[in-house]
């Protein structure tokens, strides 16, 4: 879904070729933002580069976007000891155990809605989605190990660190009180939640050249790193993000000279 954004931009940025630049302009493309973010990252570490605002081209139909909602990736395992069917005492159910842990996990979900609740969000509330489950090998035998996978979308006003370590907390309850071996690991790095002030100079040249008041989305960004090298960043590309992800992807035609002219705008800005 990025790779409409990178014609456009050198088509914005070649425009200015025979053009002085008071102010660098730098176009940054990183690895694995699909999955690890580990170019991002990498980045942030190094500190560099340095500059004073960031764009990122992620699909938004070219509208700004200054908040989005972080991500984690958690399993949990459940140990317990298997045995045969026909008597309880021969095992300890992994399965129950499972039970146990979605059920609590539905019960904290409805609490972190309650707490970090945010009505800039069209889903204003941090979501927890039970994406699978996998335990057990045969009906008249008592499950040894089972695992859940699930994934958490935490709002800017909320911390992942916090919500883990509560959950972490929750789960040793779980086993202790079943006599099982529970285990949370997570699937990915977590990638924290994004805001950029309202009152931004960023964000209030992207909200006088689109028109459009700067919005909230679901999804999660490499935006966070890119602000902890000191940018301010916002969210604003070509395309829309609900054709992202799919076998037939594309990019509208008419989203490809406003996007230029847009970034245009932007590079007289804050670079000439």
């Amino acid at each position: 879904d990025m790779k409409g954004f990178f014609p456009l931009a050198l088509a914005a940025a070649s425009s200015f070729v025979d053009t002085p630049l008071k102010q660098p302009l730098i176009l940054l493309a990183t690895a694995d933002e699909e999955s690890s973010m580990n170019g991002a990252r990498k980045l942030a570490a190094a500190g560099h580069p340095r500059a004073r605002a960031a764009i990122i081209g992620e699909p938004t139909s070219l509208r700004p976007v200054r908040m989005h909602k972080g991500i984690m990736m958690e399993s949990v395992r459940v140990t317990g000891r298997a045995g045969h069917s026909s008597n309880p005492d021969l095992g300890n159910s992994a399965l129950e155990g499972i039970h146990a842990v979605m059920g609590d996990l539905i019960s904290y979900r409805q609490q972190l809605r309650e707490r970090y609740s945010n009505e800039f969000f069209t889903v204003a509330f941090p979501t927890l989605n039970l994406g699978c489950v996998h335990g057990g090998d045969s009906p008249n035998r008592i499950c040894g190990q089972a695992e859940l996978h699930f994934d958490l979308r935490m709002m800017p006003n909320g911390n992942n660190a916090t919500v883990r370590g509560e959950i972490e907390q929750r789960i040793a309850q779980i086993a202790r009180q079943r006599s099982l071996d529970i285990e949370l690991r997570s699937l990915i790095t977590e990638v924290p939640p994004f805001e950029q002030a309202a009152d931004s100079e960023l964000v209030q040249m992207a909200q006088r050249l689109t028109g459009h008041s700067a919005e909230a989305v679901a999804f999660a960004t490499e935006a966070p790193f890119l602000q902890q090298l000191g940018m301010e960043t916002i969210v604003m590309g070509p395309g829309s993000i609900d054709r992202a992800h799919q076998p037939d992807e594309y990019l509208e035609l008419d989203q490809i000279q406003p996007c230029i002219a847009l970034l245009q705008q932007c590079i007289r800005h804050y670079c000439v």
